[in-house]
């Protein structure tokens, strides 16, 4: 099987990388669990620390570390709150950022994460998230000269007007790539604009890089593909990529940011994993070292235009090929309902894993930085099977010949 989910973007370096497996045995040998409450630290926490501080944007160099996506959200809401004395987030439609209570209440990717569980945490506000090809904006909405038409902008500015008041907000959550919500990217200009929304009322903006980061789209984390190079997040979260496989995630920050946090408010039993952060080190070695990040730009295009050319061949049942490096999904048009899980069962069948993502009919592509041209041709042709066969049936159980 060719794995194009690696774990929902986890398994980055590829099943059981040799250095990454020498590691985690290595240190098994040595201490497994040291709390970071007793152990002030072990080595190889110490290490990830230095790793992380060569790899984050500059500045964001204090790290928290807890065991997953869902608890570094949760914890970066916290320090949020404690830092702006403000209680309320703002979270954008479609995102994910985990299944916990506080996580859940941000995610607002599909209805089903949070059916049955409320009351959610209270102080969280959604706005929109640029979507082009969907935009709500109507004939706004449209892509005039490749330039977003800023509904997204408009749609913030009103948030913070009617349904929370800048001096009651303490952050803005996003996603660079929306990761659930369908794999959208933002415009240019996004990023730049959201900073300065923040900067001019003293919001913290607080970028989820659980799925997008780690080498993922090209960077080692999304947004510096999308904000000047000047700019940054004033918290970042990552998880999933970051220890390929092992359960490890945390926040960088400004060291200033966490001043409010009383003593004991942050941690937990099993942050910083010596197993776990060994393992991270590894990764982040494997990535640097095997020049990963260059292969997910280049297999990342090499996916793109092979995706595109299934569009191509496939007419209208393919709405929309979109990501970045390898960060890559296709949205079906919605004359061809359920068609996305039909396509990865198909594709399952001919040796390639593949999975949906967010509320609409789209197919995700994860597959491992290390990919190579031969397995990215190989998934793609499976891919274009699955869809022509998949439509094939949906033409014939209508009494409709097909000539796919």
């Amino acid at each position: 099987m060719l794995d194009f989910t690696t774990g929902i973007g986890v398994t980055n370096t590829g099943h059981c990388h040799p250095r990454v497996v020498r590691a985690i045995q290595e240190q098994a040998a040595r201490l497994v669990h040291g709390q970071q409450n007793v152990f002030a630290a072990n080595l190889p926490l110490a290490r990830l620390c230095d790793r992380l501080a060569k790899v984050t944007p500059t500045g964001l160099d204090m790290f928290l570390f807890v065991n997953s996506g869902s608890e570094a959200v949760e914890n970066a809401v916290k320090v949020a709150r404690a830092h702006t004395g403000r209680q309320n987030v703002v979270a954008f439609q479609g995102g994910y950022h985990g299944r916990t209570y506080g996580a859940m209440a941000l995610t607002s990717s599909k209805s089903v994460y949070g059916v049955g569980f409320g009351p959610l945490m209270p102080g969280v506000r959604t706005t929109y998230y640029p979507d082009c090809l969907h935009c709500p904006g109507g004939g706004k909405g449209r892509r005039a000269g490749g330039e977003c038409c800023g509904w997204w902008h408009e749609q913030l500015l009103w948030t913070l007007k009617t349904q929370t008041d800048p001096s009651d907000t303490a952050a803005v959550i996003v996603e660079p790539v929306l990761g659930e919500g369908g794999f959208l990217t933002p415009p240019a200009g996004f990023f730049d604009a959201l900073r300065r929304v923040c900067d001019d009322r003293g919001i913290l903006l607080i970028v989820d890089e659980v799925q997008s980061g780690a080498g993922r789209t090209g960077h080692w984390w999304a947004h510096q593909g999308l904000m000047s190079e000047h700019l940054r997040p004033d918290i970042m979260v990552f998880a999933k990529g970051i220890a390929s496989g092992m359960p490890l995630g945390g926040i960088a920050a400004r060291p200033e940011l966490f001043a409010k946090c009383p003593p004991a408010s942050l941690g937990g039993t099993y942050g910083g994993n010596p197993v776990a952060a060994a393992a991270a080190v590894a990764t982040i070695d494997a990535i640097e070292e095997d020049g990963m990040i260059e292969n997910a730009r280049a297999m990342g295009e090499r996916l793109a235009e092979g995706l595109r050319e299934v569009q191509r061949q496939c007419g209208d049942a393919l709405l929309d090929v979109r990501g970045r490096g390898l960060m890559m999904a296709v949205e079906f048009g919605a004359g061809h309902p359920g068609i996305a899980g039909r396509v990865a069962r198909a594709a399952a069948e001919r040796g390639v894993l593949l999975m949906t993502a967010g509320a609409r009919d789209i197919i995700r592509f994860l597959p491992p930085l290390n990919v190579t041209a031969a397995e990215v041709d190989a998934a793609v042709a499976a891919f274009g099977e699955a869809v022509r066969d998949s439509v094939l049936r949906e033409e014939l159980s209508h009494g409709t010949p097909g000539v796919l």
